[in-house]
């Protein structure tokens, strides 16, 4: 059975910047798995807009020295919270959005195709904002109704499903405090 509930697969309380960096999941895949990452660039730095246009295919490699590796990469996430708790959403929730790359969970290869990607604007060097948790806990819970099949089990770092290349969000990225935020918007 493919979990597609009847939807809309934008989020209402987020801007919609729609990337051009996605596809079709397979038909027969069912969302099933929630993956947390984090992104900033340059690293270490915030505020900018280049997170933004990176997804949307738009970065000026020229730039920064950084950006001259991203050239010729293509990739997305459905959502992207800010330092701030600002959500921008670049991919329908439906949608394949190309943000785990090589990973595997459980045994099952091309995360992609059944999960959807979430973006924290930082890095593994730093703790992200109480605004960040609380905004993860809100889009979460949203996602979990639209997506029954995504259990807190099923909620993984990028870090886990492709430990070898990465990994984020990074030690600092505090679980027991995400998931005590989640658990209050289910009260």
């Amino acid at each position: 059975m493919v979990n597609r509930q009847s939807r809309s697969d934008l989020l209402a309380n987020a801007q919609f910047l729609a990337s051009p960096h996605y596809d079709d999941r397979p038909t027969d895949a069912d969302i099933d798995l929630l993956v947390i990452h984090c992104i900033s660039l340059p690293p270490e730095q915030y505020g900018a807009d280049y997170v933004e246009d990176f997804f949307m295919g738009k970065l000026d490699c020229s730039l920064h020295p950084y950006f001259q590796q991203l050239t010729s990469v293509r990739v997305s996430a459905h959502i992207y919270i800010k330092r701030d708790g600002q959500l921008i959403q670049f991919v329908p929730l439906d949608k394949r959005a190309w943000h785990a790359g090589l990973s595997e969970f459980a045994g099952q290869s091309r995360c992609n195709d059944f999960s959807i990607g979430i973006e924290l604007e930082g890095d593994v060097n730093h703790a992200y904002t109480s605004a960040q948790y609380q905004c993860l806990a809100t889009v979460t819970a949203d996602i979990q109704q639209r997506y029954p099949l995504i259990t807190q089990a099923r909620i993984t770092g990028h870090s886990d499903i492709a430990p070898v290349r990465k990994d984020d969000p990074g030690p600092y990225f505090d679980w027991t405090h995400y998931f005590a935020c989640l658990d209050l918007k289910d009260n």
